[in-house]
Formats: C-alpha cells, structure tokens, sequence
C-alpha cells in the first residue's frame, strides 16, 4: 500500500505540463517546436479523428519540415538519427498527443529499411513516395491458416519465361492487411519453390496493387471499423524485378522486416506512460475512488516497466549490441500492459461505460486493445520465444 501511495498516479495529471520529459536541446527539441507549429492547424481541421484522410495530413505535414522520417540516413532523405534520439522523438509526439502518420508503421519504419537492406536502386526509388505519402504501403504476410506461423503460408509465384521477359504468376489469399484497403502497394510473400522446406523456398515480391487479378475486400473489426483487409491474388501477374532480395530467400528478408517491427514497440513503449497520464485525466472528472486509485498506479507501474526494459535495450543498441529476446519480453509486457489500461478504463466508469455516449472513447479503447497480444507478434509465440531463446527450454 504504501508503495502504491508513492506512485499515486492521480498526482502526476495536472494537465499544464506533459508526463514525458522532452530535451531542451537535440533534435528531440527540434521536433517539438515543429510539432507545436503544425499540430494546432492539424487539430483545427482533423480534431481527435484518427482517419486515413486525417493520418495523410499529418503525415504530409510532417514531411514539408523534413521530420516525417528521421530514422532514415540522410542519402535517403531521413536524418540519420540513431534510436535513442528516434525514440526521444518518438516521446515528443506521444507528450502532444500527435497523431501517428499513415505510413508511420508499415511503410515508414518497416518496408523502407528493408528496401534500403535489399533493394536495387529501381527499387530504391519508391522511397521517395513512402516519405511524401504518395505511395502506401502495406505486408503481405498472414494468410488463413497462416499468421503466426508464416512459414506455412501457401500464396504461390510460379517464376515463368526467361530473360528479360520473366514474371512471376502469383495466386492465393492474404488476411488482415493492415491499411490494405488504401495500399498502393504491397511487399508480398509468396512461395516459389514448393518442393522446399518450409522456411525455404519463400520469395519477397513488390507488388502494385492496382494490378488485374488482384481482389480487396474489407474486414469489418469489433469496433465497427475495417483497418484490415483480405486480398485475393488470381495469376496476378510481375516482372522478376519485382523480386526483392535473392530468389527462394523472402524468410531472411522478412525476417528483416519482422525486426524493425518489433523493435518499434520500444517506440510504442515511450507513449505508455502519456497514456496512463491520459487515463487519469479522463477518470478524474467521474471521480475517483480507493479501488480506481489503486487500479491506476498498477497502470503506472506496469508502464514504468515497460519503459526500463526499453531504455535498457536502447542502452544495448547505443553501445553497437543487437538485442534480441529483450524485444519479445517489451512486447509482452505492452501488450498485457495496453490490454489492462482498457479495463481499467472501461471497469472505472461502470454501467455508464456501456450504456451511453460518455463511454464512447472507453468503449473503443477496450476493443482495440484485445488485438494488443496478437499484433505484431501473438503472445503465446512470444512465451515460445522467451523459454527457448532465455530460459534454454526444449522445443
């Protein structure tokens, strides 16, 4: 108890000053006088909405004072910022409550460094159109039957002609795409040698989307909303060129991919703590009571401990280390950590939560976060993680 009482959430919500801390100097700074710039204009016209049109806007802001991607060497129009001051900056835009921009996890921070890792300068050429948001871009990854476990998936890109004239002949299905419905193109990954194992034998391909044979349907979410998107691939039909990376190689290039992903919710984790800040202040005009205290500072802890784990794998990275398991246990921890932030929320305002507009936001919150153990990796593949690669656990 008394150790709950040190941490009494309830005082850090004064509401004149951020929870995060910003330097006063660096290009974390920098960006903040940017974002106090642009976001009272952004908010004028957007609000609070977090629409595709609303995170184009944002993002298109972003990328007219040059900070829309920081993280990108400077050859490539970012930057060049290492990931303590990525994160740093990433700690600005969570003490603003800015919106994330439109291409900031699929395009931005995962398929543009693995076109900068793989690419052919032809290929490097779409990241132009990432950074601006003309091109959006999204993964071609789970399948029916197929998420986790992607080696088992089944979309298939028969290699046919020779020379110049190659292409490849795609066809199966893709489930939840992430902005699949307003993709311009897609890093798919598909089969092209079946006689392989499974981790064998997958090929990255770069695919338009506006290609014939190529079907998008919307998958409507719990919230009444359709983030995701099945996309059906009838012998679509690429040049070999579309191939990135080595052919029969898409595993090592994925899992590239993969690991900008999961090193982004160290990123995600900078925002954690703002949010228990955000919680609080929405609680206090209901009232608070002992219960409510209590569950809020379990918040606050949980929050506080998902950001040491990753300023101490932030620290490893600074010092030229690569660490590994860590992320699966930050990504444990956040997910668990989001999932209880929407019951608290939720629990807190009691029947008013479900039964009127004033548990709107709640109500919302709640929903989103049941998809915090499954994105970006299920938890129950992350616990596989954990206990082989830590505790040396048999498979």
């Amino acid at each position: 108890g008394a150790h709950r009482a040190r941490l009494d959430p309830t005082r850090r919500a004064t509401g004149s000053r951020p929870a995060l801390s910003v330097p006063d100097s660096g290009p974390a700074a920098e960006l903040a006088g940017h974002v106090a710039a642009l976001l009272p204009a952004w908010r004028e016209r957007w609000g609070d909405e977090v629409s595709f049109p609303a995170r184009m806007a944002w993002q298109q802001a972003l990328h007219s004072v040059g900070w829309v991607a920081p993280q990108w060497p400077v050859e490539y129009g970012g930057r060049g910022l290492g990931i303590v001051d990525q994160v740093a900056c990433d700690r600005v835009m969570a003490t603003h409550r800015a919106p994330q921009p439109l291409g900031g996890v699929l395009g931005l921070n995962n398929v543009a460094p693995t076109l900068m890792r793989y690419g052919t300068p032809e290929q490097k050429a779409h990241l132009p159109a990432i950074q601006a948001g003309t091109e959006i871009w999204c993964q071609g990854f789970s399948e029916p039957g197929s998420g986790s476990d992607l080696a088992s998936l089944r979309t298939r890109a028969q290699l046919v002609g020779d020379g110049d004239d190659a292409e490849f002949v795609i066809t199966g299905q893709k489930v939840w795409t992430s902005e699949g419905m307003e993709a311009t193109h897609c890093l798919l990954l598909a089969r092209t040698d079946p006689d392989a194992p499974a981790h064998r034998g997958i090929s990255a391909l770069l695919v338009p989307l506006d290609l014939p044979g190529i079907t998008r349907r919307p998958i409507t979410m719990i919230t009444g909303e359709s983030g995701f998107a099945e996309v059906f691939y009838d012998d679509v039909r690429v040049p070999r060129s579309a191939l990135l990376g080595p052919l029969h190689a898409g595993w090592t290039v994925t899992m590239t991919t993969l690991g900008f992903e999961r090193a982004g919710v160290i990123e995600l984790a900078a925002g954690l703590e703002q949010s228990v800040d955000d919680l609080v202040t929405a609680l206090a005009a209901h009232g608070l009571d002992e219960h409510t205290r209590l569950e809020l500072t379990d918040r606050l802890v949980e929050a506080r401990l998902v950001g040491l784990l990753g300023s101490r794998a932030l620290g490893r990275i600074a010092e030229g280390g690569a660490p590994g398991a860590e992320h699966s246990v930050i990504k444990l921890l956040w997910s668990r950590a989001t999932q209880h932030q929407g019951e608290t929320h939720l629990a807190a305002l009691g029947l008013a939560g479900v039964a009127d507009a004033t548990g709107r936001r709640a109500q919302r919150e709640y929903l989103l976060s049941r998809s915090a153990t499954i994105a970006g990796g299920t938890t129950e593949i992350m616990r596989n993680i954990l206990a082989e690669r830590v505790l040396g656990m048999p498979r």
